[in-house]
């Protein structure tokens, strides 16, 4: 996939992860001990070949910036192609960008001056491990002006509230495409992941811009379905999509199966993240950990079960952690007791202190909370 260009359109709403969006996109929101949301759709662009990455960036990306750098880990570093973040060129709403045409507008040169003849276009939110050579083979197989990449979701459809969903008849064709519906007709949601050619995303965003228009999918696609040859490709693997808290905390919980962790990090390719140099996890006498995915850099002296724990994480003695997700640099004192729980970074929770939310109402604690 040489000649093909990777754009990571970050322009979603970011407010149904509340208090974990607060003061970083959606991307930047850490997942699975030592990742961040976008390191999965980079990766699986990397894997697959890509070489030119572009990011449309929203609002509050300073974390995400942080975390990519000028890309070394995911081998983007380079003289020629790389890693490219595309910021806003003019808020509105309070600094709120709105919609996603008139960014891709903004840097309309930026796509057309590539010299790669595709572009594979997706969003950071559904975390998947794939190599997309399987789409794109197919793409030029059908001789298809646009391939959205979906998943035919068999159960949890009611729990999909922010996505698309496609219809396709018998040969592959999209004859239908529905923007978060109320009542979903099709169980085969878009994974928005698109694959055209360069020429084509150009010339529909200069012509949905010409009129006004505001919205790639809405705009662009829907309202030249019956113009376009747009097909749609099954995607077979292991699937979390992130549109929701406890979506986030239920595929989060799910990395403690091991078949899953195997299938999301491993399946088609490696996850690369940011690296970063620590000692290894010290358990002290009387830690007792069972069944919980835990990084390095970490001190334990308590209990630990069903539960994710990032970098740098110190739980006292006595102190206990069940079914929780606790990221990067909090610190469980001694006797405290949570449950249930997602503590963003740098969360204290001081001596004796119980804190319990539940399995389909996880309790959010912001970054930096001392309790």
């Amino acid at each position: 996939m040489k000649d093909v260009m990777g754009i990571i359109n970050l322009m979603e709403n970011e407010d149904f992860l509340k208090e974990l969006s607060y003061h970083r996109p959606v991307a930047a929101v850490p997942f699975g001990g030592r990742y961040r949301m976008i390191d999965f759709v980079l990766s699986n662009m990397v894997n697959s070949g890509i070489r030119n990455v572009g990011i449309l960036v929203q609002h509050k990306y300073r974390a995400l910036m942080d975390h990519l750098g000028r890309g070394k880990e995911w081998d983007l570093d380079r003289k020629r192609d790389g890693l490219f973040f595309l910021p806003p060129g003019q808020y509105i709403n309070q600094g709120i960008y709105q919609w996603d045409l008139r960014h891709f507008y903004n840097h309309i040169d930026y796509i057309s001056y590539s010299r790669h003849k595709y572009v594979l276009v997706s969003g950071a939110n559904v975390l998947c491990n794939i190599n997309y050579q399987d789409a794109f083979k197919f793409h030029q197989a059908m001789n298809a002006d646009i391939t959205i990449i979906y998943k035919n979701m068999v159960s949890d459809i009611e729990d999909l509230n922010y996505s698309h969903f496609v219809d396709t008849a018998e040969d592959g064709r999209i004859i239908g495409i529905e923007i978060s519906p109320t009542k979903v007709t099709s169980s085969k949601m878009s994974m928005e992941m698109f694959i055209m050619k360069k020429s084509l995303l150009v010339d529909l965003i200069t012509s949905c811009y010409s009129r006004g228009e505001c919205d790639l999918v809405r705009d662009g696609f829907i309202k030249n379905l019956h113009r376009l040859r747009m097909f749609g490709f099954p995607y077979q693997g292991y699937l979390a999509t992130i549109d929701s808290v406890l979506s986030y905390y239920k595929h989060s919980m799910d990395l403690l199966k091991p078949d899953i962790w195997r299938k999301l990090f491993f399946d088609h390719g490696r996850i690369f993240t940011k690296t970063k140099d620590g000692a290894p996890t010290k358990y002290n006498e009387g830690a007792k950990v069972s069944n919980a995915l835990v990084a390095n850099d970490c001190i334990i002296d308590g209990v630990v079960e069903n539960s994710v724990v990032f970098r740098g994480v110190k739980i006292g003695k006595g102190a206990q952690v069940k079914g929780s997700i606790i990221m990067q640099k909090c610190k469980i004192e001694e006797g405290a007791t949570i449950e249930n729980v997602i503590a963003d970074k740098e969360v204290i929770i001081t001596k004796g202190k119980h804190l319990r939310g539940q399995e389909h109402y996880p309790l959010v604690i912001k970054k930096k909370t001392v309790i």
